[in-house]
């Protein structure tokens, strides 16, 4: 639910991606973060599909490139209007936005939420937490016992184990006990772990993506579409 995106928002990635305007930092980091979530928890599936959503991630990284520079400012954002507003801009409402900083529930069970939260944690170089948070997630839906383990294994090698390539920030027991669950694994192996990464993103990052510059433009953007 939390990575659900609509066809026509996905189709709007098609287009080039401008370098020059804060309008395209925000809307082309939103719908390439929200078509990453989708494509991010590829866990348990076949080969070739791996392979075809590693070429998709690597096409998305590459149009990115213009906004590589980790910054959470956007400081011309208010000078430049667009003549065009992006789709998923056209779809998302002020009082939408306006309800994630009602808790982080609300900011986590927003499709657009997710994403502005994941450029946000991008500029503090901690996406990982929210990868893993959402992994944990798609993990909980599995319905086959013969892919819960391999499944288990590889958000435990992503994610926990030391010196994982994306590894969270968990204390030393709460890796342990993760890594004994995850030799007999269950759909609540992750659950202390994850309950650990949530509570740090809502003490910790949410309170400072609700003071970001990403955020607030974004709500300056779309109270001006209404103007």
């Amino acid at each position: 639910m939390y990575q659900e995106a609509a066809d026509p928002v996905i189709q709007s990635l098609d287009k080039p991606c401008p370098s020059s305007t804060c309008q395209n930092y925000i809307a082309t980091t939103m719908l390439t973060a929200t078509r990453q979530s989708l494509s991010d928890h590829t866990i348990g599936k076949e080969p070739q599909v791996v392979r075809t959503g590693q070429r998709q991630n690597r096409g998305m990284r590459t149009r990115l490139g213009c906004l590589s520079h980790k910054s959470d400012s956007c400081n011309d954002f208010t000078a430049i209007l667009p003549d065009k507003p992006n789709r998923a801009l056209k779809r998302l409402s002020t009082e939408e936005a306006t309800r994630w900083a009602d808790s982080f529930d609300s900011l986590l069970s927003h499709k657009y939420g997710v994403a502005t939260f994941r450029a946000f944690l991008k500029t503090e170089f901690s996406e990982e937490n929210l990868e893993f948070w959402l992994a944990c997630e798609e993990f909980k839906k599995t319905r086959s016992t013969t892919k819960l383990a391999s499944k288990a294994h590889r958000i435990f090698e992503e994610f926990i184990d030391v010196q994982a390539p994306r590894e969270v920030n968990i204390d030393f027991q709460t890796r342990e006990v993760t890594r004994n669950n995850v030799q007999e694994p269950s759909l609540s192996c992750f659950d202390q772990a994850q309950g650990k990464v949530r509570s740090l993103m809502e003490k910790d990052s949410y309170p400072r993506f609700l003071r970001s510059k990403i955020y607030t433009d974004l709500l300056t953007q779309t109270q001006r579409r209404l103007s």
